[in-house]
C-alpha cells in the first residue's frame, strides 16, 4: 500500500473515560505526492545541507566547536519548555548560578549530557526505543523528572496544553497503543523497501513522535533530539552540528500550529513545507556560525603570536581549551597549560589584557573568566 500525501488521513478519536484521544495512522509505508513545491523545497534543503556538511569537513578541528553547539541545543530546546537558563549561564559552574536558577541550569546539563550520550551511542546502537529511552533516562536525571518514569514509556494517560484532561489542547493515543506505534515510527525510519527521502522521512517521523508523545515528560525535547539522531545516524550529518529548536522557538505557535493541522485537517503537506524551510534555513545559519568561528579563531591566534612571546605555545593550548569549555578558572588553566598557578595567573591576566578572556565574578579568590566574543556568537 502506498500513503498518497495529498489524500494523508492522520488519525482519529477514540473515546477514554470521560475525554477523546488521538490515535494516529501507522507510517511505514511508501510515500508519494504529486506537489512540485515539495519537491523543490526538499532540493533547496538537502544542498544547504549538504554545505554544511563539506564546510565541516574542510574545517580543521571541528570537534573544538561541536561542544558549544550542543549547550546551545540543549538551552534552546529546554527554553521551548519553560526553562529560563541562557548559554552564557550554561557554561558557568553550579556555584555560579543562583540558588532559584539551580534547577533550570540542571535540566539544561542533563540535556547537554543526554545529547552527548545518545551521540556516542549511534556508533554502536541503531536509532531505535532503546537508544531514546536511554537518552531520556538521562535527560529526566535531575529532581524535576525522578518522578516522571525516565528511560520508560508511559503506562498512563498524558496531555499537551491546559492543567488536565478536561481542558487540554491535545490528548496523545491512549498508553496502550504507544509500543505498537513506536515500532511502526522505528520501522519506518530503517525501511529500505520504501523509497522516502531522509529528509521527508524524519519530518513525517518528528511529527509522528510529537504526536504519539510516548513519554510522560521530555517528549519535545527527544522529538527535537531524534532530527539530529537520524542525520548522524544516515550519515547526511558527518557531524551533529544541525538542531531544528532555534527554528521551532522563533515562533512557538507556528510550530504546535502547524503540528495539529496535520492532526485536525489531515495536512501533512503544510507540516512538510514548514519542516524543509526550517532545515534549509537553519543549515544556512550553521554555516555562518562556523565562518564566524574560524575568522574568530584565526584572528585571536595571530593576537596570540603577536603579544604573548614565550607564553604563546600555553595561551595557543589555552585558546584552543576554550572552544570547547568557555568558562574556566586559574586553577583550570594550570591544568590545561601543565604550568605553576603563577604562570597560568599571569596567562590569564594577559589573555584578558588583549580581550579574550573576561573575569565575571568580581571577586579576588574562585575567579571565573569567560570567553565572551566567542559565546556571542552563540547568544541569540
Amino acid at each position: 500500500m502506498t500513503i498518497q500525501l495529498e489524500q494523508y488521513q492522520s488519525g482519529h478519536y477514540q473515546k477514554g473515560y470521560e475525554y477523546r484521544y488521538f490515535l494516529p495512522s501507522r507510517i511505514n509505508d511508501e510515500w508519494m505526492w504529486q506537489t512540485p513545491q515539495i519537491n523543490l523545497l526538499l532540493e533547496k534543503a538537502a544542498v544547504k545541507l549538504g554545505e554544511l556538511n563539506s564546510f565541516a569537513r574542510l574545517v580543521p578541528n571541528t570537534d573544538l566547536f561541536i561542544q558549544l553547539h550542543v549547550t546551545k541545543e540543549a538551552v534552546v530546546s529546554s527554553r521551548i519548555e519553560g526553562t529560563q537558563t541562557n548559554i552564557r549561564e550554561a557554561v558557568l559552574p553550579e556555584s555560579e548560578i543562583s540558588p532559584e536558577q539551580r534547577d533550570d541550569w540542571h535540566e539544561v546539563q542533563s540535556y547537554t549530557l543526554a545529547l552527548n550520550q545518545a551521540i556516542s551511542n549511534l556508533q554502536t546502537l541503531p536509532l531505535s526505543s532503546r537508544l531514546l529511552k536511554q537518552t531520556h533516562a538521562i535527560l529526566l536525571q535531575s529532581a524535576r523528572g525522578e518522578h516522571k518514569m525516565p528511560g520508560e514509556f508511559r503506562t498512563s494517560q498524558n496531555w499537551i496544553g491546559g492543567h488536565s484532561l478536561a481542558d487540554a489542547v491535545f490528548i496523545p493515543p491512549h498508553h496502550e497503543y504507544v509500543n505498537d506505534l513506536m515500532g511502526d515510527l522505528e520501522h519506518f525510519l530503517h525501511n529500505k523497501d520504501i523509497h522516502v527521502p531522509a529528509l521527508i522521512r524524519i519530518a513525517i517521523a518528528h511529527y509522528q513522535f510529537e504526536t504519539i508523545h510516548p513519554f510522560l515528560d521530555g517528549n519535545g525535547r527527544i522529538g527535537r533530539l531524534l532530527i539530529t539522531l537520524f542525520l548522524v545516524s544516515k550519515g547526511i550529518l558527518g557531524q551533529p552540528l544541525l538542531y531544528l529548536s532555534s527554528y521551532f522557538e522563533k515562533n512557538k505557535g507556528l510550530y504546535y500550529d502547524n503540528l495539529m493541522v496535520v492532526r485536525e485537517k489531515n495536512d501533512m503537506l503544510q507540516w512538510l513545507k514548514y519542516f524543509l524551510v526550517g532545515v534549509e534555513q537553519t543549515a544556512s545559519l550553521a554555516v555562518t556560525t562556523l565562518s564566524n568561528i574560524i575568522a574568530l579563531k584565526v584572528r585571536l591566534e595571530q593576537v596570540l603570536q603577536a603579544n604573548l612571546g614565550r607564553r604563546t605555545a600555553s595561551a595557543q593550548r589555552l585558546l584552543n581549551a576554550l572552544f570547547m569549555q568557555p568558562a574556566i578558572s586559574v586553577e583550570a588553566v594550570q591544568k590545561i597549560c601543565d604550568i605553576s598557578y603563577k604562570a597560568a595567573n599571569e596567562l590569564v591576566a594577559a589573555m584578558c589584557m588583549h580581550g579574550i578572556l573576561q573575569e565575571i565574578t568580581g571577586q579576588t579568590r574562585n575567579r571565573v573568566f569567560i570567553f565572551a566574543e566567542y559565546l556571542a556568537i552563540f547568544d541569540d
